[in-house]
């Protein structure tokens, strides 16, 4: 049974360990730190847990899970509609927007958009960003 987390994910917990570790006077290499999150989860190693959890998308990044987030600057909820692999740790996914947004930022018109598509980091956010360097998109508040 593969655990209930991405690799993205455990990297994640294994730099927060290591961080926190870090504030109390103890220092981890990272690798040692991963062992850790390994053996929380139950494995003898990083390199069994890495080889369980393969390279599935962060588990709130699958095709009909709710998901919420900034889009240009607008709070939203959505649907994932579709997700795909485009790299390490870098998901393109296409979410359905409970309510619509509106994309333009003049006061003469409007442009509103229900379905987006944005290539998401393991940091939950896009490399494109605004005119102000917001990500364009940002999933998780």
């Amino acid at each position: 049974m593969k655990p209930s987390i991405s690799v993205e994910a455990a990297k994640r917990s294994a730099k927060t360990l290591r961080a926190d570790l870090q504030k109390d006077g103890k220092s981890i290499s990272h690798g040692k730190a991963l062992e850790l999150v390994a053996h929380q989860f139950g494995y003898a190693d990083w390199n069994t847990l890495h080889a369980a959890i393969g390279n599935r998308p962060t588990a709130d990044w699958t095709v009909g899970a709710r998901v919420g987030g900034r889009y240009l600057g607008h709070n939203f909820d959505a649907e994932v509609i579709s997700v795909r692999k485009v790299g390490e740790g870098w998901y393109r996914l296409v979410l359905d927007l409970d309510e619509p947004v509106d994309v333009v930022t003049f006061d003469s018109f409007s442009a509103y958009r229900k379905r987006i598509a944005g290539t998401i980091g393991p940091n939950g956010t896009t490399l494109e960003k605004t005119s102000d360097g917001q990500p364009h998109l940002v999933l998780g508040r």
